[in-house]
């Protein structure tokens, strides 16, 4: 055997060593269970791409746009916990509206209906998010604000005060 094939496979023994010891110490498990949205969000961008490098049609946005949309919403699923979905749930409907809105701003022929269509589906998916976002703690904050606000005018009200 000559030096190169000894160096070749020395290499590749010790790299299927580590790969092993890698493996059985559960590296590749947690990549796995943290990183998975990433098989949403390669062929996103690779669909994108590939319409931008004038390689694909228009049509290719829509479903690029609902991936990468998807992605980052299992990303903070896989960070944030998966209760998180329970507020950020409306955000599914936001991909939708993304793809649709890319297709229709980087069309050449305008489609009757598709910028109104993704208007008002994301529209509704902000209008939902917001709804499920005041329901958690962030109705407090609201509550606090008026309650100042309230107190303010109430003891303000005699006062002449210019702007109000």
């Amino acid at each position: 055997m000559s030096d190169n094939n000894k160096l070749t496979t020395g290499i590749v023994i010790l790299a299927a060593g580590i790969i092993i010891l890698l493996g059985k110490l559960g590296v590749f498990s947690f990549l796995g269970k943290a990183l998975w949205p990433l098989l949403l969000l390669i062929p996103g961008i690779l669909l994108h791409l590939w319409y931008f490098w004038r390689r694909g049609p228009v049509e290719l946005l829509v479903p690029g746009g609902i991936l990468v949309v998807y992605s980052i919403i299992f990303f903070i699923g896989n960070f944030g916990g998966w209760q998180t979905l329970k507020y950020t749930w409306p955000a599914f409907l936001l991909g939708i509206a993304v793809g649709l809105f890319e297709y229709d701003y980087c069309s050449s022929q305008r489609q009757q209906g598709v910028l109104l269509a993704a208007l008002i589906v994301g529209i509704l998916s902000l209008v939902l998010l917001g709804w499920t976002l005041f329901t958690w703690s962030v109705i407090y904050i609201l509550a606090i604000i008026l309650i100042i606000a309230g107190i303010v005018m109430i003891f303000t009200r005699g006062k002449t005060r210019r702007g109000w």
